[in-house]
C-alpha cells in the first residue's frame, strides 16, 4: 500500500494551538494525518509516489479591514501571518518538498503563494473559490484583507505610482527590502514575486466586485464560474484549467489555492463568507483530485474551516470534507 505522510513545517505556537478556527480544527486534522518521519518527500514530478507533505498550520485574522486610507498602518497582528508563511513555504519549496498551508482566512495566501513564487517563480496557480480575492486597498468594497491576495501580487493591478512594498506590514513586498524573519533581501536583480495574469485559472466564481469583474476582463484572466461548471460540467472545466496553464511547459510546477466557500454551504456551512450555489461534494473532490492526477501539483493551501461559525453537525460535515479534499489532493483514488 502506498505510504502518504504528513509532518508539520514552521509552525508558530500561536498558529498551531490558538487562533479562531485553526484552533478547533487542528485536533480534528493533525491526529488524521499519518505521521511518518521516515516518508521520503520525493519532488513533486512523483505525486503518486509516498511523500512527505509540510503542513503549515495558520490562524484566523478575522478579516481584519484594510483600506487605501490604512495602508500606512493596517493592524499588525493582521500581516504578521503572511510574512510568517512566506519564508515557510519558500524553504519548503527550495528544498524540493510539498509546502501545504492549512488556515485559517484566505489573506494567509498571500503568504504562502508568494513564497512558492519566490522558490519556484514559473507555478500556475489554480484558484477554487466562490470569491476572486482580486481586490487591493484602493480598490476594495469591504476592506477585508482576506478578499486580496491575488490583487496584492496580480501583475497589473497596482494604481501606477503605488508599490504594494510601501504599505507598512507589507514592506518584505519592496525591492528595497533588506531581509529580516527568514526572507532574504533582493539581489542580483531579483524582484519581488508577482504573478501573472495567465499564471492563474479561477474556479467556483459566483460572488465577484464589480472592479474585479472588470480586472479579470481587461488582464484576460481565465476563469470558469459556476455558471461555466454547470453549462461545460466539472470534468471539461478542470480539463481545460490544468490544459491552459500546462500547454507551454507540461513539467510546470501548480499551486492548488483551495477555499471551502467554493463549496456549496449546504455540504460546507462552517466557512466565513458562505453563497449558495456550489460546487456539489463530487465535484469538490473532483477538482483536488484532476489536480493531483495531473502529476504537477507542488503546494497547496486549504483555507477558511471555520467550526465556530456553524452547529456541532455543521462544523464535523466541514472538517470531514476538508479532511477528504486533503487526501484527493495528495492522490487518493477510488480504486
Amino acid at each position: 500500500m502506498t505510504r502518504r505522510g504528513l509532518r508539520t513545517s514552521c509552525v508558530l505556537s500561536n498558529a498551531a494551538s490558538g487562533g479562531s478556527g485553526l484552533g478547533n480544527v487542528k485536533d480534528q486534522i493533525l491526529p488524521s494525518v499519518h505521521d511518518d518521519e521516515d516518508v521520503r518527500s520525493p519532488s513533486f514530478r512523483t505525486l503518486r509516489e509516498p511523500r512527505t507533505v509540510s503542513l503549515i498550520p495558520c490562524p484566523m485574522t478575522f478579516g481584519q479591514p484594510f483600506t487605501a486610507a490604512d495602508a500606512k498602518g493596517p493592524p499588525q497582528h493582521a500581516l504578521e501571518p503572511r510574512l510568517a508563511r512566506g519564508p515557510c513555504a519558500r524553504s519548503v519549496g527550495k528544498e524540493g518538498r510539498f509546502p501545504l498551508t492549512l488556515g485559517g482566512d484566505h489573506s494567509i495566501s498571500l503568504g504562502s503563494l508568494a513564497g512558492v513564487l519566490r522558490s519556484r517563480p514559473n507555478t500556475g496557480v489554480i484558484w477554487v473559490d466562490a470569491h476572486a480575492d482580486l481586490n487591493t486597498p484602493w480598490i476594495s468594497e469591504s476592506g477585508n484583507m482576506h478578499g486580496m491576495p491575488v490583487g496584492l501580487l496580480m501583475e497589473g493591478m497596482v494604481p501606477e505610482g503605488k508599490s504594494v512594498g510601501e504599505i507598512e506590514g507589507l514592506n518584505w513586498l519592496s525591492e528595497d527590502w533588506k531581509g529580516e524573519d527568514g526572507w532574504p533581501a533582493y539581489t542580483n536583480g531579483e524582484k519581488p514575486p508577482t504573478l501573472q495574469p495567465s499564471s492563474i485559472v479561477y474556479v467556483g466564481l459566483r460572488d465577484v466586485d464589480k472592479e474585479e469583474r472588470e480586472a479579470i476582463k481587461s488582464l484576460n484572466i481565465k476563469y470558469y464560474s459556476m455558471y461555466d461548471i454547470d453549462r461545460l460540467g466539472i470534468g471539461t472545466v478542470m480539463e481545460k484549467s490544468v490544459e491552459h496553464l500546462l500547454k507551454d511547459d507540461p513539467d510546470r510546477p501548480l499551486h492548488l489555492s483551495y477555499d471551502i466557500d467554493a463549496v456549496d454551504p449546504g455540504q460546507a456551512p462552517a466557512t466565513g463568507t458562505t453563497v449558495r450555489g456550489g460546487l456539489t461534494y463530487r465535484e469538490a473532490h473532483f477538482v483536488a483530485e484532476r489536480i493531483a492526477n495531473s502529476g504537477n501539483l507542488a503546494s497547496a493551501d486549504l483555507v477558511e474551516l471555520n467550526p465556530t461559525l456553524s452547529d456541532e453537525t455543521g462544523a464535523e460535515e466541514t472538517v470531514d470534507l476538508g479532511l477528504q479534499i486533503l487526501t484527493s489532493m495528495m492522490g487518493k483514488s477510488i480504486i
